[in-house]
């Protein structure tokens, strides 16, 4: 079965930076499309960004653009998101999802709290 296991949160600085990683087992990895969506304490889902199967093309919401990188080894099976001059406002658990703009099933996540 699907499994997704979201890695790399934690605590940080505002300005800081975290790299998340999840790993993915039970599908044909090279073959998704994959996305990154996030959730805030008391609110809804807010897809972040996402990654074409091959790598090639990639897509993010407004209020991270220029501050987060997604990528992809399909070697490894693994999707990782580079997050840069990381804010409060990010604070949010964030979930690694099999497929396009966030839809599809989700890991577990993984929470990033960003606090001086």
């Amino acid at each position: 079965q699907v499994q997704l296991v979201e890695s790399g949160g934690g605590l940080v600085q505002p300005g800081g930076s975290l790299r998340l990683s999840c790993a993915a087992s039970g599908f044909y990895f090279h073959n998704y499309y994959m996305s990154w969506v996030r959730q805030a304490a008391g609110k809804g889902l807010e897809w972040v960004s996402d990654i074409s199967s091959g790598g090639g093309i990639t897509d993010y919401a407004d209020s991270v653009k220029d501050r987060f990188t997604i990528s992809r080894d399909n070697a490894k099976n693994t999707l990782y998101l580079q997050m840069n001059n990381l804010k409060p406002e990010d604070t949010a658990l964030y979930y690694c999802v099999k497929g396009f703009k966030g839809n599809g099933i989700r890991g577990q996540g993984t929470q990033v709290t960003v606090s001086s």
